[in-house]
């Protein structure tokens, strides 16, 4: 049986925990993919709702982001969209790269990338799909 859950944050990243346990709790069902929910799930929505807020949103406390999660037997999808004006995932340096191995910039994209089977940005560039 499928479930959808739908959250509307403000962009403060103090909502960003209590939202991904929120979540969390509502995907406790998928007990076999428990140990890659625990923490490849968990760590890449941290790492999407903080992009959003800190980079698509720009840190401005009026805007908001929104949290899609569709439970299914056999998948979790989550879809993080901001109120930005989007960005081009393909302009972001590879951080495994010597020239930007010390430099901040796409390391949670990469991890995104890394722990999610897939990772799907809409074509404005503004909402992110793990």
């Amino acid at each position: 049986m499928e479930k959808e859950l739908v959250l509307e944050l403000p962009n403060d990243l103090r909502q960003i925990e209590h939202a991904v346990e929120y979540v969390m709790q509502r995907c406790a069902e998928c007990e076999a993919h428990a140990r890659r929910l625990r923490f490849n799930f968990r760590v890449s929505l941290i790492e999407a709702l903080s992009n959003a807020m800190l980079y698509g949103n720009a840190r401005d406390p009026q805007k908001r982001v929104w949290v899609e999660v569709i439970v299914g037997e056999c998948e979790i999808t989550a879809r993080i969209t901001d109120e930005g004006s989007g960005f081009d995932p393909r302009g972001i340096p590879d951080p495994t790269s010597a020239d930007n191995i010390d430099k901040v910039c796409g390391r949670g994209l990469f991890l995104m990338r890394e722990l999610m089977d897939e990772v799907h940005f809409n074509e404005r560039g503004n909402q992110i799909t793990l």
